[in-house]
């Protein structure tokens, strides 16, 4: 059946879950690991999808030399989209793929006067039911759900799109555009070993949010939580990709 190129920012966030989910609809993924210098494809075959990760880069690192790929992600991005091809994009993907639809990106803010936020650990997300193909992409979830949140930026919900998730700190959780183009802010393809493997490797991220003890209690909320996360997680990859695929 289709391929799903999954554009890979880092070594450490990979697609994780989305092998399992996508390969038990019938389709392949193809891990395009632009960390190791692949270039990023100038279009998809026709009947493909594009599955942008995660990372710790944002779009106002767009010219950095540092993440020469950037750029070209957001020019196959825009052409995807315009194509009406399937698109997922998580975290960091989100955030380029609101970016790529016009949308403004920007630190995450809390407050008044408002102060930097990142939004780092498990917390509640609110799926939104009334919203147009709610339906299809929130069967078999509750209202809410615990996941694990990873992030510092947000965005603009884009002209056109459809907010599907939220929560109070960050509205712009998860949207659909058009009917086979999707993007989740919070993560939804991590297993435990991921979560705890960043513990590690974003060691620093994870203290400038949650402080000097916040790693040790994310290892405590992960053997709380994982259990009900994999569940749902699962089941939300499984309905998007059915929509991405119409199947």
């Amino acid at each position: 059946m289709a391929t799903i190129h999954a554009l890979q920012h880092t070594p450490t966030e990979g697609p994780a879950t989305i092998f399992d989910v996508a390969r038990a609809l019938g389709h392949d993924v193809r891990a395009v690991r632009l960390y190791n210098g692949d270039p990023v494809p100038t279009e998809l075959p026709i009947g493909d999808a594009l599955l942008v990760l995660g990372g710790p880069m944002g779009v106002r690192d767009i010219g950095d030399a540092r993440w020469p790929f950037l750029e070209s992600e957001v020019l196959l991005l825009q052409r995807t989209l315009q194509a009406g091809q399937p698109v997922l994009g998580i975290c960091l993907g989100a955030q380029l793929m609101a970016h790529a639809l016009g949308a403004r990106v920007y630190p995450l803010t809390v407050g008044e006067p408002p102060a930097f936020y990142r939004e780092v650990g498990w917390g509640a997300v609110s799926f939104i039911r009334g919203a147009p193909m709610a339906g299809a992409i929130l069967d078999g979830l509750h209202d809410s759900a615990i996941v694990i949140h990873w992030h510092g930026d947000t965005f603009d919900l884009p002209s056109g799109a459809v907010r599907l998730a939220s929560t109070l700190a960050c509205p712009n959780q998860m949207y659909s555009f058009g009917d086979r183009a999707f993007a989740i802010q919070f993560h939804v393809e991590l297993t435990e070993r991921e979560v705890l493997d960043w513990l590690t490797s974003d060691a620093d991220f994870v203290r400038k949010a949650n402080g000097l003890n916040g790693a040790a209690r994310l290892v405590e909320e992960t053997a709380i939580y994982i259990e009900g996360y994999r569940p749902a997680a699962r089941r939300l990859l499984h309905n998007v990709f059915r929509a991405m695929f119409r199947t």
